[in-house]
């Protein structure tokens, strides 16, 4: 029998015996996450399943302090823990279902835009936000991706998700200096490796607010993906000086009062950095709703459109270039092992292990490499 941990769920119900699961969400590199709906009540979650064989050794106590620290959360936009369990060859992460999908996908859908649209996201983020920190709680990772909606009709009901990175920190007795996040949304802090506490989410949300008005992201390098492996020097280097600009042909129908709320947010110093509190308290964030109704953006919605494909385009980049490097490993080895892979390619390695010892021919090699050189010229005009 399946054997729940803390936090257990209600009535010790296995996600997968006490439930309808008709339906496969999504497949990950260590993971298949399903739709269930639960026999008792029909409450809806997305259950993660996770092949134990395919975890290193500090992955199973980071998924367990993940649903540990979920499970002591509890608010409205918070992605809600319904139920953690542990079999001897699979883990099952039970956590509420978002059907509306992503924010950035839901904004680039609308037809109208304005800042008042822009600034309610905003405020629900921070409110979020100081809630976490109120408890000690670094999020770590915020960015478009982990910004979901609960359905499909409802824009604002906004809930925070994957708390993989996320850490309960008590400044006093420990130093974080862990180097996590996303290129583009990580703090200059902890590219400097130097002692870092709650600031870096309010730098990711300084980040995300810049692209909410602006429809384009304060720092990027244009030639990002195709340095591809490493980390981006340039990019980085743009971060840890806080170089950004706000062009005028982008950024002169928007408030000044956002502005410097961006401002506010994206200061390299994280003691100088606004924090969650004092942002709720700004006037921007506190601006009537009429003042900021008129203020239409339009052309940033067209420009949101542009970055949110090229985000998702990058993202299915990386997953060409990691099958590329495990073509190579393939064709001039014979690994058996597919923790040997992954220590050496990454995480993303595992699912792609499985399908290329299935399948291990040279015309699955050749067709891939096709598919990811056409991809990688396509980059030229893209990104």
């Amino acid at each position: 029998m399946p054997t729940p941990v803390s936090p257990p769920a209600a009535g010790d119900e296995h996600p997968l015996t006490a439930h309808v699961v008709p339906d496969e969400l999504g497949k990950g590199a260590f993971s298949i996450v399903k739709v269930a709906t639960r026999i008792s009540d029909r409450q809806k979650s997305a259950v993660k399943i996770v092949e134990r064989r395919n975890l290193g050794k500090g992955d199973l106590e980071a998924l367990r302090s993940e649903a540990r620290l979920l499970g002591e959360l509890d608010h409205p936009n918070i992605v809600k823990l319904h139920g953690w369990y542990e079999e001897e060859k699979s883990l099952y992460m039970a956590l509420e279902l978002c059907e509306g999908g992503e924010l950035f996908d839901r904004i680039v859908s609308k037809t109208f835009y304005n800042e008042k649209e822009a600034r309610d996201l905003v405020r629900t983020l921070l409110r979020t936000v100081k809630y976490l920190h109120d408890q000690n709680i670094i999020h770590r990772d915020l960015k478009p991706e982990n910004l979901l909606l609960v359905d499909k009709e409802d824009n604002a009901n906004l809930k925070i998700a994957d708390f993989g990175f996320a850490k309960k920190h008590d400044a006093r007795s420990e130093v974080l200096k862990t180097q996590c996040g996303t290129p583009g949304y990580v703090a200059p802090e902890i590219l400097k490796s130097t002692p870092y506490g709650s600031p870096v989410d309010m730098w990711s949300i300084g980040v995300i607010t810049y692209i909410l008005l602006g429809g384009y992201p304060p720092f990027h390098d244009d030639n990002q993906v195709r340095r591809s492996m490493g980390y981006k020097a340039r990019l980085f280097q743009k971060i840890r000086r806080g170089k950004f600009s706000f062009h005028e042909q982008y950024w002169d129908p928007i408030s000044d009062g956002a502005k410097d709320l961006i401002r506010r947010m994206l200061t390299v110093n994280p003691v100088e950095r606004i924090t969650a509190a004092q942002a709720l308290a700004h006037p921007w964030v506190m601006s009537d709703d009429d003042e900021l109704e008129t203020s239409e953006l339009g052309d940033s919605l067209q420009r949101m459109r542009v970055f949110n494909a090229r985000r998702k385009f990058k993202s299915a980049i990386a997953t060409i270039i990691m099958t590329m490097q495990l073509q190579k490993f393939l064709a001039s080895r014979d690994i058996d092992d597919a923790y040997e892979i992954g220590g050496i390619l990454g995480k993303g390695a595992y699912s792609v292990v499985k399908s290329a010892k299935a399948k291990k021919t040279n015309d699955e090699v050749r067709s891939m490499s096709i598919a990811a050189m056409f991809v990688m010229a396509m980059t030229n005009e893209w990104i």
